[in-house]
């Protein structure tokens, strides 16, 4: 990562303005696909904060599309290309701005929860351990401090809230929402998935402690959408120097959770501004994700 690189927190596509603007992407409606713009936004705790991360918006680009195209025998996902070139009018005559950070993608109606797997004890997870012994309403051991590895991975679904901060809910709250069948499929779906990338990242030296995944229904079935295990919507480890009852260095937002949490922020709007060595750090660990995860797969 350059130091100088400016962090991108807009992206603007002359003649065009996004449909719609999450917290880190902004999305343009294309008939039947939709075109996905990761910018260097950064939120923590759902908030957006004021300064954005050099090249994030890339990293989780081209961490998605590795897995995406990776683990696509297990579940159809809803990826089709990176290549600007191949995008329609007016987003091919405007690669500088969106090579790297873009994706064409098929359309598909999203399933309003979020599906979490967990095989370690961390975040909110282990706050609900503590208090309960269980996550999401899934009963665990006793005996299990932060970050311990758990017997077998679980599923620990979540709302998927518009507006202010998501919430863990049982898998028969999940079931009010989609379904029984549709939830049965979703979770199944997550675990496999989530059993392979964790396989593929030990070899690659990383601990994949959770993730979260979305879904969304196109032509009668489930369909992967949204990001693909990337350090935003996962926690990822290194294997060296892992054990039980202690934090762990996470390749991920982490250090801005910790300098938040030590200033102790309230976690609502407006957000503090970050310290430039807590940007620069946190580049530099998505980068790292990048290059370990992929195996340098992607743009540099």
């Amino acid at each position: 990562m350059k130091a100088v690189e400016r962090a991108l927190r807009r992206v603007e596509v002359p003649g065009r303005k996004p449909d719609y603007a999450g917290k880190v992407r902004d999305i343009y409606e294309l008939g039947d696909s939709l075109l996905i713009v990761a910018t260097d936004r950064v939120s923590a705790y759902d908030v957006i904060l004021s300064e954005g991360i050099p090249g994030k918006g890339r990293v989780l680009t081209q961490i998605s599309r590795f897995w995406f195209e990776k683990l696509r025998g297990l579940l159809p996902n809803h990826y089709l290309s990176t290549d600007v070139a191949s995008f329609p009018a007016p987003f091919s005559q405007h690669a500088s701005l969106l090579e790297g950070r873009s994706m064409l993608v098929r359309r598909a109606k999203r399933y309003d929860v979020e599906c979490v797997v967990r095989g370690y004890l961390a975040g909110s997870g282990w706050k609900e351990y503590q208090a309960s012994g269980a996550v999401c309403g899934v009963k665990l051991p006793p005996g299990l401090t932060l970050s311990s590895k758990l017997p077998e991975p679980i599923f620990t679904p979540a709302t998927k809230a518009q507006e202010g901060h998501d919430e863990n809910i049982t898998f028969e709250r999940m079931v009010s929402i989609v379904g029984r069948e549709v939830a049965g499929k979703l979770r199944e779906a997550s675990l496999q998935i989530y059993r392979a990338a964790a396989e593929h990242a030990r070899e690659r030296g990383f601990i994949l402690a959770d993730t979260k995944f979305e879904f969304g229904e196109r032509d009668g079935a489930p369909l992967w959408i949204d990001e693909a295990l990337s350090p935003d919507s996962s926690r990822y480890w290194p294997t060296r120097g892992y054990r039980e009852g202690v934090a762990q260095d996470s390749f991920d937002k982490q250090v801005i959770r910790d300098y938040l949490d030590s200033i102790q922020w309230d976690r609502n709007p407006p957000p503090p501004r970050l310290p430039e060595d807590v940007v620069e750090k946190t580049s530099r660990r998505y980068e790292e994700a990048l290059a370990g995860i992929t195996g340098g797969t992607g743009p540099r």
